[in-house]
């Protein structure tokens, strides 16, 4: 779940306004959203998000209010394969998928829980929501929910269920998107609420201006890094969460928190900048390390730096030539290549 959703849920709740929150929780071959993917229905009719569009939200929000009058959970199965209203949706699909609606009412517990989640979120915290529902698929009945931060249950209605909540949660520290698990009288729904990564740019620029842009469309928080201010400012990148001017590139990761949710992206002026940042970098934990440039030049740095002590097998894990291979030649073309192999490299393929 985005920060954006659970902002916009939180506001619902803060006015007084009752919502349903729909998430897919299962989903099988050609389904127009992954599990995880989410909407909030207001008591209204407002709604925020998309689990897909066409048909399948219009069932979901006609179901919505059913959902919050019996103040119960409602699983909801479409199988898109046989849906005749497939080309009514303008989805060729042939997956399945299994949506969840939950009701969400405002009152303080409530608030506080996805308030602090919504903290947590901006602070770039380990967070495992879960959801416990009494009852089966067939026929949900109470609900709970539970908010894990790091190692520790911080909301829900009870804590002698600490252990068991927590457990879970650290089962869950390498997954993306819910987990789904039926027990005797229960089912469990829990996901880690991955933080969006941060990409770290330096150097600010033209491949860099589409490459803010893209990336933030996708989910990802964005830091641009360039010793020079008439390049790095506001102006030029308007859609950047961060703008860092530095005195050098030598000191470019001076106050820079990097963990496996970094991305780092070498794009800067010149060769010997470029092999400057790549040096610290690859003294980091970060999650992806891309530099751009030819295979000559990559040959050059990566000889210098062997030189230095680095070893081959950690060179090897850094992106150079940076991006997919698509024929990209354009600054906009190379920042679509480079987009695409964080997405690549965030949902594991990479």
């Amino acid at each position: 779940m985005d920060t954006k959703l659970v902002k916009d849920l939180l506001g619902f709740l803060e006015a007084g306004r009752p919502v349903v929150l729909a998430t897919v929780v299962d989903q099988a071959g050609s389904a127009p959203r992954t599990a995880g993917s989410r909407m909030i229905i207001g008591s209204d009719g407002a709604c925020s998000g998309t689990i897909g569009g066409g048909r399948l939200e219009a069932d979901v929000q006609a179901a919505a209010p059913r959902c919050l009058e019996k103040d119960r959970v409602l699983f909801i199965d479409f199988d898109l394969a046989g849906d005749p209203s497939v080309d009514e949706m303008d989805m060729i699909c042939g997956g399945k998928m299994k949506v969840l609606l939950e009701p969400v009412r405002p009152d303080r517990q409530q608030q506080e829980l996805w308030a602090r989640l919504a903290e947590a979120l901006e602070k770039r915290e380990k967070v495992v929501l879960v959801s416990e529902i009494q009852g089966t698929l067939q026929q949900p009945a109470g609900l709970a929910r539970y908010l894990v931060i790091g190692r520790e249950l911080v909301a829900g209605p009870g804590r002698d269920r600490a252990g068991e909540i927590e457990d879970l949660a650290r089962r869950l520290r390498k997954t993306r998107g819910p987990v789904m698990a039926q027990e005797p009288g229960r089912v469990l729904v829990a996901e880690r609420m991955f933080p969006p990564g941060v990409v770290y740019i330096f150097g600010a620029g033209h491949v860099s201006r589409s490459l803010v842009t893209l990336a933030a469309m996708v989910d990802f928080r964005t830091v641009v890094l360039d010793d020079r201010s008439r390049y790095a400012n506001r102006q030029r990148f308007p859609a950047a969460d961060r703008i860092v001017v530095l005195d050098s590139f030598e000191n470019a990761f001076r106050g820079l928190e990097i963990d496996t949710d970094s991305y780092i992206v070498i794009v800067t002026r010149g060769h010997s900048h470029d092999k400057t940042v790549l040096a610290r970098a690859l003294a980091t934990g970060a999650g992806y390390i891309g530099m751009i440039g030819s295979t000559r030049k990559r040959d050059a740095i990566y000889k210098a730096l062997l030189k230095e002590g680095f070893t081959e097998k950690r060179l090897a894990q850094v992106a150079c030539p940076i991006g997919l291979e698509i024929g990209a030649e354009t600054p906009e073309e190379i920042a679509v290549s480079i987009v695409g192999q964080l997405i690549e490299t965030r949902t594991g393929g990479r």
